[in-house]
């Protein structure tokens, strides 16, 4: 697999500033390719954290008080629309209709097989730096845990 996916030594998360969101840390490789033009060039070396809570304004924030906004991303419209997969496109939307049509294997097993073939560019793509493979287990799970309570709410 991609050096994305790797398992990484568990590092302190910190919250927000904004939100209070727990954040994971993030390498400057990814702020410099995530950061508009030319503000990231004024990205300085520093320990940074991104918030994934999409209606937070702020992006990345270091330990030392720096705060770069949402709207300096790149991605800003994709992760408003919850992409699932910044490598290949894939939205979250576009998944859903296919689990909804018994067509989703076809996509996971795409990015599963370009993810082993270290065809994937998470580190740099994806605002948090982190693979996206775990964003499809993660939207499979909050599916069956919205079945799972619609079921348990009829009966």
């Amino acid at each position: 697999m991609s050096d994305c996916c790797s398992k990484q030594n568990a590092k302190d998360t910190f919250a927000c500033p904004e939100c209070d969101t727990d954040c994971a840390p993030v390498k400057l490789r990814t702020l410099y390719h995530q950061i508009r033009y030319p503000e990231n060039q004024e990205v300085i070396p520093d320990n940074y954290y991104f918030c994934p809570d999409k209606d937070c304004a702020t992006a990345y924030f270091s330990s030392n008080g720096i705060n770069l906004g949402k709207s300096l991303l790149l991605t800003q419209q994709s992760v408003q629309n919850n992409m699932l997969c910044y490598c290949f496109d894939i939205s979250s939307a576009s998944y859903l209709a296919a689990l909804h049509k018994h067509e989703a294997d076809q996509i996971k097993n795409f990015v599963i097989q370009r993810t082993k073939s270290a065809e994937c560019a998470c580190e740099i793509r994806n605002p948090s730096g982190k693979c996206c493979l775990a964003n499809f287990k993660q939207l499979e799970n909050e599916l069956t845990t919205t079945l799972i309570k619609r079921g348990l709410s009829s009966t």
